[in-house]
């Protein structure tokens, strides 16, 4: 099992950025993809990005391409999400999760991912 924390999430304005760190430990985090995917109230929990265990693939919701980039530091056990151009719309709980299974065609999933973090709240203003 990977224990995963989320942080960096906060109030921005329409407009803005911000980083979301996800730390993990608890096992080699190199053997593990990564997923991004968030949930607002009254909506299902929906995918936001990953990346694979190298960091080498990477994949967006396409509603999101050009302004969220996913990224991984597999020396500090840490994955990222970086928001640009925030949108009201954007406002949710942002959760990481990491599976040990291959992502290329499923990476969308939720249920193809074992462990997940807590969760870090976004919110936007307009």
């Amino acid at each position: 099992q990977v224990q995963l924390v989320e942080s960096g999430g906060g109030l921005v304005q329409a407009g803005g950025s911000l980083r979301l760190s996800c730390a993990a430990s608890g096992r080699t985090f190199s053997n593990y993809a990564m997923g991004w995917f968030r949930q607002a109230p009254g909506k299902e929990r929906e995918f936001v990005a990953a990346i694979s265990w190298s960091g080498g693939s990477k994949y967006y919701a396409e509603s999101l391409k050009g302004r969220f980039t996913i990224s991984r530091d597999n020396a500090k056990n840490t994955v990222y999400l970086q928001m640009n151009s925030l949108k009201p719309e954007d406002m949710a709980v942002y959760y990481c999760a990491a599976t040990n299974r291959v992502i290329s065609r499923t990476y969308y999933s939720p249920s193809l991912y074992d462990d997940w973090g807590q969760g870090t709240q976004v919110t936007v203003s307009s």
